[in-house]
């Protein structure tokens, strides 16, 4: 009985998350024109699955008790990266997939390096690294635009599987399991959530705290290129936008904290944070059903992420013991 509300205490933020999302698009599907379509579907995954890489991105760094400001301008500098190089097909789109994914993972490790061996604070550091990877999207794509996007692989990605199942939730699957689940099983993973409850405490038990925080810092910068690689397959373009990135980057810690992964670190699971991210998106779209003036949209999200935050912390309050997390 002790190990069963372990377990439930452990994983209630994103049973609670996807039990918000599940009743939030039914009332969303169930007042949309076109009803319960493959077509609203695909289209409520394509929106989500972005937003949900870059929470993904982000809940790495604050399981190790930090805040990664620069995520969003990673997704923004990968996306011009990814117009340039990810053209063709065959071995010249495979070759430039990698050429994206290794620019985010170098993103990733510069700023884990600084945190780690700088000493600086994670959120100082990922401002100053941010404005730098932006002024290298920049340089890269002065103006929107793409080359020759390999449209196939695009609309494979964007478009439905057999049974009207669409590809990107099946991707955004894969890279949970492909990336997530053996990493949370890691000693390197475990780590990361000893280091966000107590680095002091995980030092002197002689866990791998550099190794551990370099790991998520760099799966973090993977994560994110795997969401600028997905915004280039979305749109057929890059653009170094300041706000998209700004954007981006207060939208994954909105949907982090929607989903149940705690900002003071050591606790939540990137699961929880994908449907925080589909909540966010769903939020969006039943604003757009019921017909809200868009004036007011940014103001029923920002009440909602306050909502999100001041719940979390009362229950933080309420502990007297980092322990008592999972009593």
């Amino acid at each position: 009985m002790k190990d069963w509300r372990y377990h439930f205490a452990e994983h209630r933020g994103t049973l609670l998350a996807a039990g918000v999302f599940v009743l939030m698009f039914i009332i969303y599907a169930s007042n949309h024109s076109a009803g319960f379509s493959s077509n609203v579907v695909t289209t409520a995954s394509n929106k989500s699955v972005l937003l949900a890489l870059v929470a993904m991105a982000q809940t790495m760094v604050v399981l190790t008790a930090g805040i990664d400001l620069s995520v969003g301008m990673v997704v923004v500098l990968t996306n011009c990266v990814a117009s340039w190089i990810v053209v063709g097909s065959g071995l010249t789109t495979m070759a430039g997939i990698f050429g994206v994914l290794l620019t985010g993972v170098v993103c990733g490790g510069i700023n884990g390096l600084i945190v780690i061996y700088g000493r600086l604070q994670p959120i100082v550091t990922t401002i100053a690294t941010g404005a730098v990877f932006f002024g290298v999207a920049l340089a890269l794509r002065p103006f929107p635009g793409g080359g020759e996007i390999n449209e196939d692989l695009a609309d494979s990605i964007t478009g439905k599987l057999p049974g009207g199942i669409p590809a990107s939730l099946v991707c955004l699957i894969l890279i949970v399991l492909i990336v997530w689940v053996p990493f949370r099983r890691s000693v390197y993973g475990r780590a990361a959530y000893a280091v966000g409850s107590s680095e002091v405490a995980a030092y002197m038990s002689g866990v791998p705290i550099r190794e551990g925080k370099f790991a998520a810092y760099v799966l973090s910068g993977l994560l994110a290129s795997l969401g600028g690689l997905f915004l280039t397959f979305f749109t057929y373009s890059g653009e170094a936008s300041a706000a998209n990135g700004g954007n981006y980057t207060l939208y994954s810690i909105a949907a982090v904290v929607l989903g149940g992964v705690s900002l003071f670190g050591g606790s939540g699971s990137a699961v929880g944070a994908i449907f925080g991210a589909f909540m966010f998106s769903t939020i969006g779209d039943l604003l757009f059903v019921f017909d809200v003036e868009p004036l007011w949209q940014p103001l029923f999200r920002g009440v909602v992420l306050v909502a999100a935050i001041s719940l979390g912390a009362i229950r933080l309050f309420q502990i007297r013991n980092r322990l008592d997390l999972f009593g």
